[in-house]
């Protein structure tokens, strides 16, 4: 076994689930590998919000010359996505050889993908020594791999209902999962502008310095430019991050917080962080290709993140016709993103995805017929093999004025972009 496709085979099969939450197997195996990052680290949690979080910071750290190495997940196109050090991703032969060091420190535990992958990356930036590592939560927080990790600054991005089944049913129990990133004595910055109590009283309870939007730090704007405040630095006439959508500014407000808490080990200009909110670009967010029909790729999974959706697509102006490609995991809550989207979506061609989680194609028409979707007078309802066949329904049948909105999973987006790759933009 000696390519990055193999090992990561391989790694799908090591552990009888795709997830199981706990630090016990990572640290068993962590202290083996002494993954130590002595740099400054960030790490960004939440509902949804993480990766634009996590990019900002990124361009702005770099913009300001420090050498900054991001974790993210999950990747669209390529496993490498997750795993940059200076801008670049981290190139295959890296990669298999951290593969190497956990496999050999591992012993008989077995690790999940997840798992055995944050540890080689994590192995892997403590190797390269930056000067800043930014690491996304996966998933929750007390009891996600990236944990064994004490931040010098955490980030809680948003909470909101996902992944019921791992962190609880209440925004109260999935806040308290978060809120276990935050460490004592160290910055802890909330961007969520309702936090749960449970926030609140962990952050306390361990006597975090913590940060809270509305309180601390926030941010206002007009159409043309905004403006962040915090207890010490105020930054103004900024431009709108390059990264579209409404919630952005929340975001970049919290990267902002974290960056002024930092402030003593960080030096940011006003110039790095006009360069860096200029700059940053991440796929799947939001993201408007060129060209016409208009087509939106957006990884809104969630019925929260559906809503930021719904915000940010009525904010485009007056399409005559919106179709949507939608394909989704099965235990999310389905019928709530459908309703989050209400009227704005005309017609639906909806698809199978790889994996046993996956909805399938016809369970979302049956959905979409129980919401009373399907019964609206000329509207389109069907199932496809796949996102880009449901891609290339849509197609067939949008106007040049009309728009496309492909969204969902992170594997229909990512289809639908190596669909485009291979074959060119359509014009």
């Amino acid at each position: 076994m000696t390519g990055l496709g193999d090992w990561l085979a391989r790694i799908e099969r090591l552990h009888p689930k795709s997830i199981e939450l706990g630090l016990e197997r990572v640290r068993a195996v962590a202290q083996h590998l002494a993954p130590v990052l002595e740099c400054v680290v960030i790490t960004v949690g939440g509902t949804n919000g993480k990766g634009s979080t996590c990019a900002m910071l990124e361009a702005i750290l770099r913009a300001a010359g420090y050498r900054v190495a991001l974790y993210t997940s999950p990747h669209l196109l390529a496993f490498n996505e997750r795993a940059r050090i200076d801008g670049a991703a981290v190139g295959d032969a890296a990669l298999v050889a951290q593969f190497e060091a956990v496999d050999a420190a591992r012993g008989e535990v077995a690790l999940t993908y997840f798992e055995f992958t944050t540890l080689a990356i994590l192995r892997l930036f403590a190797q390269a020594k930056p000067d800043v590592a930014i690491l996304e939560v996966g998933l929750g927080g007390r009891l996600d791999a990236v944990n064994i990790i004490d931040a010098d600054c955490a980030i809680v991005t948003s909470v909101d209902i996902d992944h019921t089944e791992y962190l609880g049913d209440t925004r109260e129990a999935i806040g308290w999962e978060k809120a276990h990133i935050f460490r004592t004595g160290r910055a802890a910055i909330c961007c969520d502008p309702a936090p749960p109590k449970s926030v609140l009283d962990y952050a306390r309870e361990i006597d975090a310095r913590l940060w809270l939007i509305g309180r601390d730090f926030g941010y206002a704007g007009d159409r043309r430019q905004w403006s962040y405040r915090g207890p010490r630095v105020r930054r103004n006439a900024l431009a709108f991050p390059a990264l579209r959508g409404a919630n952005q500014l929340l975001n970049a407000a919290g990267a902002l917080a974290a960056l002024e808490a930092l402030e003593d080990r960080l030096v940011v200009s006003q110039q790095a962080v006009r360069q860096g909110l200029a700059a940053v670009a991440l796929p799947g967010r939001f993201q408007l290709l060129p060209g016409r029909p208009a087509v939106v790729l957006d990884v809104a999974h969630n019925p929260h993140a559906a809503a930021h959706l719904a915000e940010n697509l009525d904010s485009m102006g007056y399409f005559p016709v919106t179709w949507a490609v939608f394909g989704v995991m099965a235990d999310k809550d389905v019928a709530a993103i459908v309703r989050a989207l209400g009227d704005r979506i005309d017609h639906w061609m909806l698809c199978n995805l790889p994996g046993a989680r996956a909805a399938r194609a016809d369970d979302l028409v049956a959905l979409l017929a129980a919401e009373g979707v399907v019964t609206r007078e000329n509207r389109v309802v069907r199932g496809f093999e796949s996102p880009r066949e449901a891609y290339e329904a849509a197609r067939t049948g949008v106007g040049e004025n009309d728009r496309i909105v492909v969204f969902g999973s992170f594997l229909t987006v990512a289809d639908v972009l190596d669909h485009l790759g291979r074959r060119g933009r359509p014009t």
